[in-house]
């Protein structure tokens, strides 16, 4: 009886030995997490833990504050330009007008007659509604005529001979653009000038003449 109540008592003592070895290592380890974690430490004064919260509630709200912002913006151009892809569909009306109009004017059955008349008079009056209607909108047919290519409002599609104007000046309107607002909703298809063979041999033969000089 003595040698099994020596044998629980030595293993009793054991397992106390055991349990105090891993108390050890467990505060060793906790104590080495807060040495290579500094935000476990411990002894952060109030005021460096007042600063950190402060760091992080700012930082916060600057991020809120951010997406305050883009949300706004989303919202005032959804509101703005809302109607874009509506707008833009809505141009082929003006374009099927336009083609008509051609296609009855050139009908030789049809010209010098009143019902001609008649019916492009009516067609204008088609035209200018939606014109109206565009303007009323912020939709606004983009200016070609004699005015230089810019590649922001225009798109060149042919070169016409033409020494009266300066090159690159348009001289045709294929298709007219427009814009909504600020934004393009499409460019206008245009011819521009360019001098003829007969011109350009004069302006280098005069460059030449001047270089001699």
């Amino acid at each position: 009886m003595e040698k099994e109540q020596n044998l629980k008592s030595d293993n009793h003592k054991a397992k106390e030995s055991d349990i105090s070895k891993d108390s050890q290592n467990t505060s060793s380890n906790i104590s080495n997490d807060e040495e290579t974690n500094p935000e476990n430490l411990t002894d952060k004064s109030p005021e460096e833990k007042i600063l950190d919260l402060e760091d992080k509630l700012t930082r916060t709200f600057a991020e809120m504050e951010n997406q305050r912002r883009r949300f706004e913006k989303e919202k005032e151009e959804a509101f703005e330009y809302g109607g874009f892809a509506l707008a833009k569909e809505a141009l082929n009306l003006i374009d099927n007008l336009e083609r008509s109009k051609q296609i009855l004017e050139n009908d030789d059955d049809l010209k010098n007659s009143d019902i001609l008349k008649k019916t492009l008079d009516h067609l204008d009056v088609i035209n200018k509604d939606l014109m109206s209607i565009f303007s009323k909108n912020n939709i606004k047919p983009i200016e070609s005529l004699n005015k230089k290519l810019d590649p922001n409002f225009h798109q060149a599609m042919m070169e016409i001979e033409d020494d009266t104007k300066e090159a690159g000046t348009i001289v045709q309107e294929i298709q007219k653009g427009f814009i909504i607002k600020d934004r393009l909703l499409r460019p206008s298809l245009v011819g521009v000038s360019k001098k003829t063979e007969n011109e350009l041999k004069k302006n280098e033969e005069n460059k030449a003449d001047l270089g001699d000089k």
